[in-house]
């Protein structure tokens, strides 16, 4: 599976997005169990910003950071405690813009199982797995629509015991099942299901 999912990252060609915006990069962790699993984090609640939002590891560009990629691995290890010699690097994805105007570039990395992580209580308050298959059975719970420059956005909404993954980690899951698992997936087709509308938003968000 492994080596299929780098081919197909490999062989796309992953939006850039050139714009003057701060940057920030992920990791899509992808635990190679027996029956794979994706890695995600809860954001601690005490936090000004995104408190109690799962996200993948990852953060802002630092000056001392050489690229994004750096940026990714360096935010994973302070996050998580996740060393970057335990990370198999298969591709990158389309750049996406968060809700508050950051360019962020995601990542897709293989890590073994049963790594001894930890979440950075300062950031983190929850590291948990779950099953790759949830998301390539397409077990939304309903899909968020989300109106940007006249365009709706279908961005899936996943529950998977107390955590709900959506948002722009769900629009990177998007992405990486369309692009590395060949899943006839995307933001801009209107699926079957309960849909939630949200507020317009006036700037890019892929």
């Amino acid at each position: 599976m492994l080596e299929k999912l780098r081919e197909r990252l490999q062989a796309q060609a992953p939006r850039r997005l050139g714009l003057d915006l701060p940057q920030a990069a992920v990791l899509i962790p992808l635990v190679t169990r027996a029956q794979p699993t994706l890695l995600f984090t809860r954001r601690a609640a005490h936090l000004a910003t995104h408190s109690g939002q799962v996200a993948f590891p990852g953060g802002k560009r630092e000056p001392q950071d050489t690229d994004l990629l750096a940026t990714a691995l360096r935010e994973s290890r302070e996050e998580i405690g996740l060393a970057s010699d335990r990370v198999e690097i298969l591709g990158r994805l389309s750049d996406v813009i968060s809700l508050h105007g950051i360019l962020v570039t995601p990542y897709v990395g293989a890590i073994p199982p049963d790594l001894p992580l930890a979440a950075d209580p300062a950031e983190l308050d929850a590291i948990f797995e779950v099953p790759l298959q949830h998301f390539l059975d397409d077990r939304r719970t309903h899909t968020d629509v989300i109106h940007v420059d006249g365009r709706d956005h279908y961005v899936p909404s996943y529950r998977q015991g107390e955590h709900t993954i959506w948002g722009l980690s769900s629009m990177m899951l998007v992405d990486l099942l369309a692009n590395g698992f060949a899943m006839p997936i995307n933001l801009f087709q209107r699926p079957a299901g309960p849909l939630r509308h949200h507020p317009l938003r006036r700037e890019p968000i892929a």
